[in-house]
């Protein structure tokens, strides 16, 4: 495994800067996540605040509970041990609940924050912890049922889920039949090439969706395989017994929820004011809380004093909210905004580890977290991979083609490789042809109309007619030419089809099921024994 960096061109602006040039911006968040004296400062304020935030004991045994059931690894249970030790920091990352893991992202993001915790736990001399915070309250469906592998025939082909019937509900609370797990999990297994693996990669994948009652229960299981032993913690954000301990944090929400509103307004306005474009949506009289009813996640908004939702299916005073809140903790949830203040109430956060769409819309949420008197944590940039195999470096080099060649796209590369190839100049022998012609023929039409009005049109038709028939000519001749290089042209589409598929990065399309079947489970030990880099840069993996 040879890693180099690669720098992508473009990328959020406010992302960027913040990890280029964290001065220009910090006005916008709560410190620079390089400086190790950043780091002691947010720990020094998190000891001083540990009484503000939920008891660590009784998260712990939430969190106990939640991973003896779905990650049962003595790693696991030994960081959720230290967790319960006050002074003990946390390193967050999250993503919704995906199938089969959803893409190789949320593997990077995972393996960033357990070796960010590792490095903080050396810099600091504290006891540092990883948490992967699974966003299971998302109502996203459409965007966790499928998932993207190669096939056998390294083809890009998509596995989904077949929709749920019932209310737009969060991921966590929708039922998921054993039959149609089985479904997904039969196309896996017929679209993974053998492999010395595949029996064990197999196992993982039945393992975690046997008896799973949603996408969360299957994703969380099958994150523990992968990450248990790495002692990851997992955390679902719709979890019932976790709701209960968030409840005086939703209190607050709600009668702060003014303020806050204000709070994330005068931060959008400091970030457009700047220069930037803002990366998640802020508008008047959002409270920007859902409310669970009968099964559907409804955005809570408030007009005249009411809390309520678009289609006024619900309706609240602030008093009655409240009330419902201190018997239903169950029913409420949080928004995008929202989240990362819930977060840093159940958690000690030193870092959390964010992708750089992440980042920007997380600028939002700086005067809201000083509005209730908490502090924005550091935020750090999730390691970024593509991976390249063996056979498809030999290619690329064999056509001279670069990373940076693939992100532009392949079609003018390809298409003057294959001109190179024409040793009889077919291409620009049939122009000169048609040239040629024309010069001939369109003096003699001249003439011809000089004898009949009549016979220029039907030689210039004439003429048109032979055109096209070398036309014709030449693109047989240009098909044959593609056929002639055919196993070298289906060699520049796996190039693109693997470094850049649906147009993408791979690491925003592709499942890590292929990589694992193809590479085993000891590749991501050697993912984790790389040398972290939190500086932002894409890396190239040569297989």
């Amino acid at each position: 495994m040879n890693v180099i960096p690669v720098p992508l061109p473009g990328g959020r602006t406010l992302a960027r800067d913040y990890i280029q040039s964290y001065e220009s911006v910090d006005h916008l968040y709560g410190g620079d996540f390089r400086n190790v004296e950043s780091r002691r400062h947010r720990m020094e304020w998190l000891d001083c605040t540990e009484n503000s935030r939920a008891d660590r004991i009784k998260v712990a045994e939430t969190l106990l509970a939640y991973n003896t059931k779905h990650n049962p690894h003595a790693a696991v249970a030994a960081s959720i041990a230290l967790l319960k030790q006050p002074g003990t920091l946390v390193v967050t990352g999250g993503q919704q609940s995906g199938l089969f893991t959803g893409p190789l992202l949320v593997v990077y993001k995972a393996i960033t924050t357990i070796l960010a915790a590792k490095e903080a736990r050396e810099n600091l001399g504290r006891p540092v912890v990883p948490i992967f915070w699974i966003a299971g309250e998302d109502h996203d469906w459409d965007e966790v049922d499928h998932t993207y592998v190669l096939n056998r025939t390294t083809e890009i082909s998509k596995i989904r889920m077949e929709d749920p019937e019932g209310p737009r509900s969060s991921v966590s609370a929708i039922d998921v039949h054993q039959e149609n797990w089985t479904q997904v999990v039969d196309k896996l297994d017929a679209m993974l090439q053998d492999s010395e693996f595949k029996a064990q990669i197999m196992e993982f994948v039945r393992d975690s969706s046997a008896g799973a009652v949603s996408m969360t229960d299957a994703f969380a299981s099958l994150m523990g395989s992968l990450f248990g032993k790495f002692g990851l913690i997992l955390l679902d954000s719709a979890d019932t017994e976790l709701r209960k301990l968030e409840q005086p944090f939703f209190q607050a929400l709600i009668m702060e929820n003014d303020q806050l509103e204000q709070a994330y307004l005068h931060s959008a306005a400091d970030i457009t004011s700047s220069g930037y474009e803002l990366q998640a949506d802020v508008t008047k009289g959002a409270a920007n809380l859902f409310y669970i009813h009968e099964g559907a996640r409804l955005l809570l908004l408030k007009k005249d004093g009411v809390y309520t939702d678009r289609k006024n299916q619900v309706s609240f005073s602030q008093e009655e909210l409240l009330a419902v809140l201190e018997a239903h903790p169950e029913r409420f949830s949080n928004n995008v905004l929202t989240r990362p203040l819930m977060q840093d109430y159940i958690l000690p956060v030193l870092t959390t580890v964010l992708g750089q769409g992440e980042m920007s819309y997380w600028a939002i949420t700086k005067q809201a977290f000083e509005t209730l008197g908490g502090q924005m944590p550091l935020l750090l940039p999730r390691m970024s991979f593509t991976v390249v195999e063996g056979t498809l470096h030999k290619h690329m080099d064999k056509y001279g083609l670069s990373f940076v060649d693939v992100l532009g796209g392949l079609r003018d590369k390809k298409q003057q490789w294959l001109n190179a190839q024409d040793e009889l100049e077919i291409e620009r022998r049939f122009e000169e042809a048609k040239a040629a012609f024309t010069a001939l023929y369109d003096p003699l039409i001249e003439q011809l109309g000089t004898i009949q009005a009549g016979l220029l049109k039907l030689g210039s038709s004439n003429k048109d007619k032979i055109v096209d028939q070398i036309s014709f000519l030449q693109a047989k001749a240009r098909d044959a030419m593609e056929k002639q290089n055919e196993a070298a042209l289906r060699q520049w589409e796996r190039i693109e089809l693997s470094l850049l598929p649906l147009g993408k990065l791979q690491e925003r399309v592709y499942n890590v099921m292929y990589y694992l079947n193809r590479y085993g489970p000891a590749w991501l030990d050697e993912l984790a024994d790389l040398p972290p880099d939190f500086s932002g840069t894409h890396r190239i993996i040569y297989m």
